[in-house]
This record gives structure tokens, sequence and C-alpha cells, in this order.
């Protein structure tokens, strides 16, 4: 049985990361040059990204997971975890086909002339990365087109280094796939190892392997800049480092040990420090990028899982009943807010220049909503909207869905 001990603050982290992941996809769409703090302090996606893949870890080994054992059999755990994922990749293929077929249909081209289902595009920020952006594209063929609607299909798209279409922010999906996979394997056998602090700082020395390769051999192109950003073997490190976050967790409480107030504003000026510093140093030498990206933060991701896991309780039912609302939609606002923002962003556009004359001349009012600019004042609307669509989404459609196959396949096998 899972344990009842509930984490708000982790809650309330994980959406707050996957809100973090929305701003990162959705604000270069806006002129906001005047506010360049803004797009500064919104362009570091790989922070949030990695800080969920800890999480995740740690709150699957705080409920499947106690003594070095697995609380259930490990065919009942990959049920509930597929039935859990694949409903939601599927409504997000689904969703994302839907909108590119309307905004097809209006006509609208798209705010770059690459811009389609056959362009790989990795970092198109050049500051990031110093690369060019042609040495960061690629154009599919149809073979590739179809391996990749294939793979797709079977959440596998995320070990194809020259994948990023469709919906991009979906090697999510993909990588957690495995990370589930690998969990009855490792779990308990990283639970059941003794230092693991030290075992905690190996698996991070080991994660800046790859990046310090790549720096190495200045291999800043494709396909290493595709493996090092989505391959979930190369991502697995931040997984298995929050399970053995979560081992030195329960080990204090369990002896009874609590930080004191002091460590935590340590811990908490820590992070702070770290993110500020990965805003400046993504500004200099290109190799920062990847070093930032694969395993330097680990250690202030690992630090900001500790500190939301110690925020207590409150008495609030409301606050609880909402920290548990908006952090199970999570993984829909990662995986969502692309064809939402499309199909918002193209709607904006068409009702700046909607008149009755568009009724006359469609391909004429369909070409100027495309050369219109987006205005920030609507932001606040698109993300309210998001958020709202995203917990419908998991409560009436996921949730529904998920204990179907529970109840119907899982649980009778």
């Amino acid at each position: 049985m899972p344990s009842k001990e509930h984490f708000i603050g982790l809650e309330w982290l994980r959406f707050l990361l996957a809100l973090y992941v929305v701003l990162f996809h959705t604000l270069h769409a806006y002129a906001i040059d005047e506010a360049f703090w803004l797009t500064e302090l919104t362009g570091v996606g790989f922070f949030a990204t990695s800080s969920f893949f800890v999480l995740s870890g740690f709150l699957l080994a705080h409920v499947y997971c106690r003594n070095g054992e697995m609380r259930e059999p490990a065919r009942s755990f990959l049920g509930k975890r597929l039935a859990n994922l694949y409903p939601l990749h599927l409504c997000s293929l689904l969703l994302t086909a839907i909108v590119l077929a309307i905004i097809a249909k209006l006509g609208i081209p798209p705010d770059d002339a690459k811009a389609s289902l056959r362009y790989v595009v990795y970092d198109t920020n050049e500051q990031l990365t110093g690369a060019s952006r042609d040495a960061l594209e690629h154009f599919m063929n149809d073979r590739e087109l179809a391996l990749n609607f294939a793979l797709q299909l079977f959440m596998l798209q995320a070990w194809n280094p020259l994948y990023l279409t469709f919906n991009p922010p979906l090697w999510s999906i993909s990588t957690l796939f495995f990370f589930y996979l690998s969990f009855p394997l490792l779990a308990p056998r990283l639970m059941r190892l003794r230092h693991k602090g030290w075992w905690l700082v190996a698996l991070g020395l080991l994660y800046l392997l790859p990046p310090l390769w790549v720096i190495h051999y200045e291999a800043y192109g494709i396909p290493y800049t595709g493996l090092l950003h989505r391959m979930p073997l190369l991502r697995l490190p931040e997984f298995l480092a929050g399970i053995l976050l979560y081992g030195l967790f329960r080990q204090m409480r369990d002896n009874g040990q609590e930080p004191r107030p002091w460590t935590r504003l340590l811990l908490a000026g820590f992070v702070l420090a770290c993110f500020a510093a990965t805003v400046w140093l993504l500004k200099g030498e290109r190799f920062w990028y990847f070093l930032l990206h694969n395993g330097l933060l680990l250690p202030s991701q690992l630090a900001l899982v500790w500190l939301c896991a110690l925020i207590a309780t409150p008495d609030n039912d409301a606050l609880v009943r909402w920290s548990r609302r908006l952090g199970a939609a999570a993984l829909p606002l990662f995986v969502l807010h692309v064809p939402i923002f499309i199909l918002f962003s193209r709607s904006e556009k068409l009702l700046g220049v909607a008149t009755t004359g568009c009724l006359e001349d469609w391909a004429r009012c369909a070409q100027r909503a495309g050369e219109q600019a987006l205005g920030l004042g609507f932001y606040p609307l698109y993300l309210g909207l998001t958020i709202v669509l995203c917990v419908m989404a998991q409560e009436r459609v996921i949730v529904p869905v998920r204990e179907f196959l529970v109840r119907r396949v899982v649980l009778r096998e």
C-alpha cells in the first residue's frame, strides 16, 4: 500500500516546474526586447526538466519502495505507470494532429519558414550553444518521418537523436517511460545501498562524463546535442539521484534528524545562486551549456527537491486540495501546452486582422494574420486557459481512462 505521507511542497514544485517549462517554450514567440531580463530568467528550461526527473525518482521511491523492497510486484507497478502515461501521450498526439490540421486548413503561415514536421531544430538560441543554426537542424526524409511516427506510437522517440518533431516536449514522456521500466530493477538496490551520499557523488561525476566528451571533441552539432538533450540512458542519473535522495531523506526522518533553519537558508541560497550563475554563464563560452544541461546543476536540483520535501502540510484543506490538483496537472502541462499555444496564438493573430473583408478574400486575410506580432498583454490569458484545460484533461480524461485500464487490465492479470 502507498505511504499516506503527503509532500505538499513537492506538489507545488512539480506544478511550478511545469509552468516554467511552458514559459520557456512560448515566451520566445513574443517581441520582448525591452524586457530582456525576462527572456534570460525564463531561458533555463533544462533546469526545470532535470528537477522534474529528480522529483519523479524521489516520489516513486517514497510511494513504491521501502526497506529495499518493492511494495507491489513489478508487473503491477509498470501496468499502473503505463496506464497513467500512455493515455496522456496519445491525447497529446491527437490534440497536436487536430491543431495542426486546423492551422493548415486556415492557411496561416508559420512564424518560421522552416517550421514543419520535417525540420528538427535542437537549440535555436545560438548564445546557448555557440553553434550556427545550420549545425543544429536536420531535414527528415519520408523514411525518417515514418520512423519517427512509429517511435511516437510506442513512446520510443527520445532514443532517436534526430528526433524533435510533432510535439517536441513529448520526448520527456518517452524518457519517463524508460525510467519507469528501470525502476523495479534499480530502485530496490539503490535503497539498500550504504553510504548513499557517496553514491550520489559518484553518480553526479558519472553524469558529467558525456558532456565532457562532447566538449573535448567540440562535437556541438547533430547528433550529439540530441543525445545529451533527450537520450533516456544519458538522462537516467537524474532519476536515480532522486531515488538515492529519498533514501537519504528517509534515513534522516527515521533517525529524527531535521535540518536546522540556517541549514535550510543555506540550501535555498545555494539553489538561487546556482540558478543565477546559470543565467550568467550561458552568455559566455559555449561549453557551459552542455555542462549545465547534463550534470553540473544536479546538486542544486537535489537541494531544491529536498527543501520542498521539508515543507509541512498546512491545516488549510482548500490549499491541500489545490496542491494535489495542480500537482497532478504538471505532466499534462508539460505535453499539452505547445498545441494549445499554437491554437491560441493563431487565433489571436486572426482576431487582430479580422474584418468583413476576410469573408471575400480569406487567403489574403490569413497571410496578414501570419505577419501579425503577438501581444504580450494576452499572454496571462493563455497561461490561465492552459492551466484550466490541463487540470480538466487530467481529471476528466486521463484519470478516468487510467482507472478503467487499471481495473480492467492491470488488476485482472
